[in-house]
């Protein structure tokens, strides 16, 4: 993957500096007049230095001081963003007390009805009722930021926890890389459905047009994932994306079908009606209330990531949406 097109002075002059050899004293001031696009895209830029990297970049710009700088700052932000509008949505959902209990031993009741009560949009029945074949492929390259690298965000949270909730993570995690066949990784399967249906199946290729709340998912994913201390938010984002992602699954294999696209497009969300329902239940059952066991403290951090991941899918759907003119 090649560097994107910047969208602003900071992505620019991020861009700017990965294009030379690494150096410690790049100074990458931060103007005053910010545009959130622009911060996505650099913040997405800068993680992606922890995955697979771009071939036009110096790998060893990864651990650079001066852009972990920026890193840091851009994550405090995104993360006080969440974190505000967390509060919030428990005050009007009537959660609040819940959230901070003791231990988990009613935690996965309480992911439920975070579920129940978080009714978002729903991209998935659009398509099936009224979508049409430029939404579906619109749809398709917004969600291929992160399918092209299903599970890697969450993979980095596999040395940080111990006993039942690693055994059961790492389940969760065998079945998304394959079960050990190399034609069943997810990632493959939907770079395959992806060029079965005419569409670039690069990784990272459609991250220019990515739009704002797509870039916020990826970015927030990453955030859990790479950082020890929000190994609790990693592991509540991936039991909400478990717990809503098979009936959604469902109405989008019958909804790409029902439009003409390709069998192999469709079969990806197929494999995950049945895989994402097993997944659910290990992943707020032996990983999330067995990770509160253990460790108390990340109760509402469980909490928040599922949160977090249920309002930026929201957020996403609500977006496309509009651009589709369609009311949400």
């Amino acid at each position: 993957m090649k560097l994107p097109s910047p969208r602003g002075p900071l992505s620019e002059r991020v861009v700017n500096a990965l294009s030379r050899p690494p150096r410690s004293h790049v100074h990458l001031k931060r103007t005053p007049d910010r545009d959130p696009a622009d911060d996505a895209l650099t913040l997405w830029i800068l993680h992606e230095l922890h995955y697979r990297g771009f071939e036009d970049v110096d790998e060893r710009w990864e651990w650079a001081p001066a852009l972990s700088s920026v890193r840091q700052h851009l994550e405090e932000e995104l993360e006080a963003r969440l974190r505000a509008d967390f509060a919030r949505s428990l005050t009007e959902m009537d959660l609040g007390g819940r959230v901070t209990g003791v231990g988990g031993d009613d935690l996965v009741d309480v992911l439920l009805a975070l579920v129940e009560a978080h009714d978002g949009p729903s991209l998935a029945e659009h398509l099936l009722a009224d979508g049409t074949t430029e939404h579906a492929g619109q749809l398709l390259r917004q969600r291929s930021i992160y399918h092209l690298k299903e599970a890697d965000p969450t993979a980095w949270v596999v040395p940080r926890v111990t006993g039942g909730a690693k055994a059961a993570l790492m389940e969760i995690q065998f079945d998304e890389y394959g079960a050990g066949r190399r034609d069943r990784v997810h990632q493959d399967l939907f770079s395959l459905g992806l060029s079965a249906a005419g569409l670039c199946a690069d990784y990272g290729h459609y991250v220019g047009e990515a739009r704002l709340p797509v870039l916020e998912q990826n970015n927030s994913v990453s955030l859990f994932g790479l950082h020890r201390r929000l190994r609790g938010a990693a592991l509540g984002h991936l039991a909400a994306f478990e717990a809503t992602s098979s009936l959604p699954s469902r109405t989008l294999a019958r909804a790409l079908r029902r439009l003409g696209l390709p069998e192999e497009i469709a079969a990806y969300y197929d494999e995950h009606v049945e895989a994402d329902a097993v997944h659910e239940q290990l992943a707020l059952r032996d990983v999330c209330a067995a990770l509160v066991t253990d460790e108390p403290h990340l109760r509402e951090d469980v909490v928040f990531g599922a949160w977090a991941c249920l309002e930026l899918e929201a957020r996403t759907a609500r977006d496309l949406l509009s651009l589709w003119e369609v009311a949400a």
